[in-house]
């Protein structure tokens, strides 16, 4: 599934090409690419025809492409209205929100180019020095989405807008917003084990199986470790291990492993090449040697290194 990482390589491509661009066709081959959409198909190609994008935006594994000129200026929602009557209306009224699930790929092609068989939704857009492009919609397993969503401002920032699909999502740890204090104390609630704490989009946003497996066996923490038994020294070395996985995952372009996830330029990443942990089950720890091992988790897996990440049980007080 796509992380963090795979998500930004995404919208930095996306971004020269759509922003100030105005759509000037959409199709939609497959109805359940828009199932997050409230209203039927005909609504989203209606609001989006004539629409004009500026700078694609990401929170976590979310995306989202303000649309501006869609018919409805400068909407507040009402929900936002009650919170702040006062509050200045949204430089923008809504959002094409893109989730890619397990398997999207959004990819920028020539108007004329030939389609890929799994592609769901066409976008045909104009940009004032491009000309005109293609933004496809490609989903192998349908697990992703498109759709407009209303922009609300955001809890800790209210001339930050975010779609309302996305509000509940944390900020990730390479937002320059990100409260390292605010989280650090959370984790420290959270009567959970350390993986799922990393997993949990409320909480911290962008993480994903590939990178809590790396950042976890970088700062030798067991991935069952509850979090009330983690210390707040070693609490601090995660993160700090989890923002370098990411920068340089980021970096590389993202892991790939088959054909699922690609750039918009239809490239794969590069990261798989570096990973110390995940997918490395059998063969030896980069660190000590011994074998890396897979076990269940949440209905996929996690690899560590049982001498490296052993787990750290806290002792009564006597």
């Amino acid at each position: 599934m796509p992380e963090l990482p795979e998500v930004e390589v995404v919208r930095a491509g996306l971004e020269p090409a759509v922003t100030d661009a105005t759509v000037t066709g959409v199709e939609v081959l497959d109805e359940r690419s828009l199932r997050r959409h409230d209203g039927p198909v005909e609504d989203f190609i209606q609001r989006l025809i004539g629409a004009r994008f500026a700078a694609p935006q990401r929170r976590g594994k979310f995306l989202w492409i303000p649309v501006l000129d869609d018919g409805d200026p400068g909407r507040v929602s009402a929900l936002a209205s009650r919170r702040r009557p006062e509050m200045v209306v949204a430089p923008s009224s809504s959002a094409l929100v893109i989730h890619l699930g397990m398997s999207g790929q959004v990819l920028l092609r020539e108007r004329a180019a030939a389609r890929d068989r799994l592609t769901r939704v066409v976008l045909e857009v104009r940009h004032p020095e491009h000309g005109p492009l293609r933004v496809d919609f490609v989903d192998q397993r349908i697990f992703g989405s498109m759709a407009l969503d209303h922009l609300l401002p955001t809890v800790d920032d209210p001339d930050q807008w975010i779609p309302s699909q996305v509000a509940h999502i944390a900020r990730d740890p390479l937002d320059p917003r990100f409260d390292d204090r605010a989280f650090l104390a959370a984790l420290g609630r959270k009567q959970t084990t350390i993986k799922r704490a990393l997993l949990d989009q409320t909480l911290i946003s962008g993480i994903g199986n590939i990178y809590a497996d790396e950042a976890l066996w970088a700062a030798r923490v067991h991935y069952e470790q509850p979090t009330a038994t983690l210390r707040r020294a070693r609490a601090v070395t995660l993160l700090a291990e989890v923002r370098l996985v990411l920068g340089r995952a980021l970096a590389e372009g993202g892991t790939s492993f088959d054909a699922q996830y690609v750039n918009v330029n239809g490239a794969s990443g590069y990261f798989s090449h570096s990973l110390n942990a995940y997918g490395r089950q059998g063969e030896p720890c980069p660190r000590c040697g011994r074998p890396i091992v897979r076990e269940s988790f949440m209905n996929r897996g996690s690899h560590f290194c049982e001498l490296c990440q052993k787990l750290r049980v806290a002792r009564p007080l006597s």
